[in-house]
C-alpha cells in the first residue's frame, strides 16, 4: 500500500478499481521435486518475469498429490513509478518463462500436441462425497479392530478429523465446513451399530455405492419453438434426430406398462398423482403432528418447572418486585398455561405418552418416504410419457395441416 500512496503522489492519477496485486500458480509432476526446490524455482520465475521492479512473495504448498506454488507480486513497482501491465497473452509469456526453467533444472513440462490429436475426455471419475469419504475411512478404521469406541474416535482424529463428542457424536474433516452425525450416515454407521461391531455383537457391512438411476426416456424437443427463440437449422435436424431416439424410448416405456391409449394414459396419470399427493399429504400430516408435540413437551415441562414460582407470585399478591426478580420463569409459566388454553387441554398428558407417540410417528413417517420416492419417480415418468406423445402428435399434425392449406 506505501507503494501505491508514493505512485499517486508522483503521477497523481488514482483509480476506482485498483488492482493492488496479480497471481501466478505453477505446478510440478507429483513425485519429482521437493518443496525446497519448489519454491527455489517460484523465486527464479517470478525473479526473472518481473525483472527485480516488483514486491514479491512465493507460497509454496504441499496440501495436494502435486507440489505447486502461489506466486503474488505487487502491481505497483518498488520505486513507486509504474504500475504492472498486463499485456495480451501474458500467461503464454509466463508459460513459457517456466517451461525454460523447468527444462533448465531437467523437470518435466506438458507437452504441446496439435488440437486433433488431444485426447478428449469421455468419462468423467465420480465424485466421492464428504459423507462417502466418511464411510470408507470408518471401513477402513473398522478393518484395524479397535479396542473400544473411544480408540475408534482416536483413529478417527489421527486421520484428520475433528470429532466433537457429545450427546450425538459428529465429526468434520479438514475441508469441511460442517460437522456430520454418524446417525446421519445411513444403515451400518450410527453410533449404537458401531459399538455393537467394536464389542462383538454385530458384523459390519460396508455401505455400497449405488449409482444413480439413469431415466428411461428424456423430454422431446419443441423444435417449432426453439424456431421461434432463433435457434437454426442444425439445431433443428439434431431436435427431429434426439425426438425419434426419446419417442421410441417412450414408446417401450408405454409398451412396458400397458398403456395403449390416451384414456389409459390420462387414467394411469391421475392415479400416480393422486397417490403421490396422497403419501405427501400424510407425510406433512405427521411432521405437523411431530412439531406439536415437542412444543407442547416443552410447554409441559416448563409449566412443571416453573409452578413452584409461579404459585409463590401468586401468593405474594403479584407483587412487581417479585415479578421483576422471576420475570423469565412467570413468563415461561403464562405462555404454557395460554398454549394449554388454546389446545383446550382438560388434562394435560404425560411426557412418556408424548415420546412414545412422537417415536411412533417418527418411524411411520420414516417408512413412508421409499414408497413416496417411488409414487414421485413413477408420477414424473408418466408426465413425461404423455407430454412427449402430446408434443409428437402435435409436430404431426401441424405438417398436415400445411399440406391441406397449399
Amino acid at each position: 500500500m506505501l507503494t501505491k500512496k508514493l505512485y499517486e503522489q508522483a503521477t497523481g492519477r488514482s483509480q476506482k478499481s485498483n488492482i493492488i496485486a496479480y497471481q501466478i500458480r505453477q505446478s510440478f509432476r507429483p513425485g519429482e521435486i521437493t518443496a525446497e526446490e519448489a519454491n527455489r524455482i517460484g523465486y527464479e520465475l517470478a525473479s526473472r518475469f518481473l525483472k527485480g521492479k516488483h514486491a514479491f512473495i512465493v507460497a509454496t504448498h504441499t496440501d495436494r498429490e502435486h507440489i505447486h506454488n502461489h506466486i503474488i507480486y505487487n502491481s505497483t513497482t518498488l520505486d513507486g513509478t509504474r504500475k504492472f501491465r498486463d499485456f495480451f497473452f501474458s500467461g503464454l509469456a509466463v508459460q513459457r518463462l517456466s517451461d525454460l526453467i523447468c527444462l533448465e533444472h531437467q523437470l518435466s513440462v506438458i507437452e504441446k500436441k496439435p488440437y486433433r490429436e488431444r485426447q478428449k475426455r469421455i468419462t468423467y471419475p465420480p465424485k466421492e462425497s464428504n459423507r462417502d469419504r466418511l464411510c470408507s475411512v470408518i471401513d477402513e478404521i473398522l478393518q484395524q479392530k479397535p479396542t473400544d469406541y473411544e480408540d475408534f474416535l482416536q483413529k478417527l482424529e489421527q486421520q484428520g478429523y475433528e470429532v466433537k463428542r457429545g450427546k450425538y457424536t459428529s465429526v468434520k474433516g479438514a475441508r469441511q465446513k460442517r460437522f456430520i452425525r454418524f446417525r446421519t450416515l445411513g444403515a451400518g454407521y450410527s453410533e449404537e451399530e458401531l459399538k455393537a461391531v467394536l464389542a462383538g455383537e454385530a458384523e459390519h457391512r460396508p455401505r455400497q455405492k449405488c449409482p444413480a438411476p439413469e431415466q428411461k426416456f428424456q423430454m422431446l424437443v419443441d423444435i417449432q419453438a426453439k424456431l421461434a427463440e432463433g435457434k437454426g437449422t442444425g439445431f433443428a435436424r439434431w431436435a427431429k434426430q434426439h425426438n425419434l431416439k426419446e419417442m421410441s424410448r417412450t414408446l417401450v416405456f408405454l409398451q412396458e406398462n400397458k398403456i395403449g391409449s390416451i384414456e389409459e394414459m390420462q387414467e394411469r396419470v391421475d392415479a400416480a398423482t393422486a397417490r403421490y399427493h396422497e403419501l405427501g399429504d400424510s407425510i406433512k400430516a405427521s411432521e405437523k403432528r411431530l412439531a406439536e408435540i415437542a412444543v407442547l413437551k416443552a410447554h409441559i415441562i416448563n409449566y412443571a418447572k416453573t409452578r413452584p414460582v409461579y404459585d409463590a407470585y401468586r401468593k405474594a399478591g403479584y407483587s412487581k418486585r417479585f415479578l421483576e426478580t422471576h420475570r423469565t420463569e412467570i413468563t415461561l409459566h403464562k405462555a404454557a398455561k395460554a398454549a394449554f388454553d388454546e389446545a383446550a387441554l382438560k388434562k394435560l398428558p404425560k411426557v412418556k405418552e408424548l415420546d412414545a407417540e412422537y417415536s411412533k410417528l417418527l418411524t411411520e413417517k420414516k417408512a413412508r418416504y421409499p414408497d413416496y420416492r417411488k409414487a414421485k419417480e413413477e408420477m414424473q415418468e408418466l408426465l413425461r410419457a404423455q407430454r412427449n406423445v402430446d408434443l409428437f402428435f402435435a409436430e404431426e399434425k401441424n405438417p398436415t395441416e400445411k399440406a391441406q392449406s397449399r
